[in-house]
């Protein structure tokens, strides 16, 4: 594990340098540089039940704070239209984005009339795979991924998910009827929760091969400091050092069946779009309360108070501010280098013209290291690409800088009203509250 925990901490030098200590609004973000190719991400912050684990921006469903907050997203997003961002991919997250399906199907017709022909991918959990709700998206969405997490009825009582999601026979069930609906069916899982076993895993992984699903996602539990906190209160410490063998596990146990799309994503051989929209898009334009966008080398937060967004979108502002200290192109070498890696190849040619350097003398610390802990199965004047080894190192690096992202989300709840603050860790049991009425008005 010395390279791994080697790798961690060199991360977590970087990402400090990298963040800044408060993020420092700014009027808008800025506009598109010509012929970079864009993503459109839209965050939906609702969800029925808050999850212990999930660091993301999102508060208590309340259905008439939500219609005011798909009005001020669709707003936003014409926003972005007018600064003259043009995107061919539209990925909606949450939350729960499929909370109120009508509203989800009106954003999506936006985004298509703003921008024409999107392909357009969605999250949902598995309470909502019923006819209702999926009908209407069958036709907007190429690509929908499902939140199970684990199909261990134990693990899913411990996420506080079984009462409001079912069994994992009964979301097995529903995820096989759904075979052939959507072109891409994603089945999202976490690995090395505290409470899971090799014997647990090994039964997810059969699960989701007898899903149906042609691509599913096994992402390691990533917990910020706040998060990790409460994780250790309620399921146990997190045990980073049985990660490398759960990855093992699944990348052997996976391979009859799924080939690697990114370091973390497995797709049926033979199709399936790939998970990571950071992997085919170096820069993004994030809308929505607690959206992040990634332009130009900086990292640029949505504000996660839903009555600050919408009054901000109602005076025409975008409420945005920069989390970035540091858009030198180090830092910038440095992304390319781990994104491109997740998606298991590197391009040493385009490295070189878009720096103006090689990757060996402009990261040479990272080649280092990389080459004596046996990262590299190619290492050519064309590309660099992985052994299994250098994989499970990229998740690492991935879970760290998410770990770190995370970070920057709870600095940005600690600045919220203390009302608004209750509705995420309080019980919940008031709805949404006095924040959301305000944030209607």
């Amino acid at each position: 594990m010395l390279a791994e925990r080697l790798l961690s901490t060199a991360v977590e030098v970087a990402q400090k340098r990298y963040f800044a200590a408060a993020p420092r609004p700014v009027s808008s973000l800025p506009g598109p540089e010509p012929g970079k190719p864009y993503l459109l991400y839209a965050h939906v912050p609702f969800c029925e039940r808050l999850c212990p684990y999930c660091s993301f921006n999102r508060y208590p469903f309340a259905e008439d704070s939500a219609r005011a907050y798909f009005t001020s997203l669709r707003e936003q997003m014409r926003m972005v239209a007018d600064l003259g961002y043009s995107f061919d991919s539209l990925y909606i997250g949450g939350g729960t984005p499929t909370i109120l399906v009508d509203e989800l199907c009106e954003t999506i017709d936006l985004a298509r009339e703003l921008f024409g022909a999107l392909e357009v991918s969605t999250e949902t959990n598995p309470n909502h795979l019923v006819p209702e709700i999926l009908d209407p998206l069958k036709e907007r969405v190429r690509r929908m991924s499902v939140g199970v997490q684990s199909f261990d009825d134990g693990l899913l009582r411990q996420m506080d998910r079984y009462d409001k999601y079912g069994s994992g026979a009964e979301i097995l069930e529903r995820l096989q009827s759904l075979e052939g609906f959507f072109h891409s069916l994603n089945v999202d899982m976490i690995f090395n929760f505290p409470s899971q076993t090799e014997e647990i895993l090994r039964r997810d992984i059969e699960c989701v091969k007898a899903s149906g699903g042609n691509q599913t996602t096994f992402y390691p539990l990533m917990a910020s400091r706040a998060v990790a906190n409460q994780l250790k209160r309620t399921v146990g410490m997190v045990d980073y050092d049985r990660e490398g063998r759960y990855y093992k596990i699944l990348a052997d146990e996976l391979s009859d069946t799924f080939e690697l799309s990114t370091a973390w994503t497995f797709s049926r051989v033979g199709g399936g779009m790939i998970d990571e929209y950071i992997v085919d898009y170096e820069e993004y334009v994030g809308i929505g309360s607690g959206a992040f966008s990634y332009l130009r080398g900086d990292i640029y937060l949505t504000t996660f108070s839903l009555r600050d967004y919408g009054r901000a979108i109602t005076d025409g502002r975008m409420p945005v501010a920069v989390g970035s200290a540091d858009s030198g192109p180090a830092n910038r070498m440095r992304y390319r280098f781990l994104m491109e890696l997740f998606g298991l190849r590197l391009d040493k040619r385009k490295f070189r013209q878009d720096f103006g350097v090689s990757v060996e003398r402009g990261l040479w610390k990272e080649m280092l290291f990389f080459r004596t802990f046996g990262a590299f199965a190619t290492n050519n004047d064309e590309e660099l690409t992985l052994t299994e080894r250098g994989r499970y190192l990229t998740v690492v690096m991935q879970r760290s800088m998410f770990a770190h992202l995370n970070s920057l989300r709870d600095t940005a709840r600690n600045a919220l009203a203390a009302d608004e603050r209750e509705l995420l860790f309080g019980d919940g049991s008031a709805g949404c509250g006095a924040g959301c009425e305000e944030a209607r008005e």
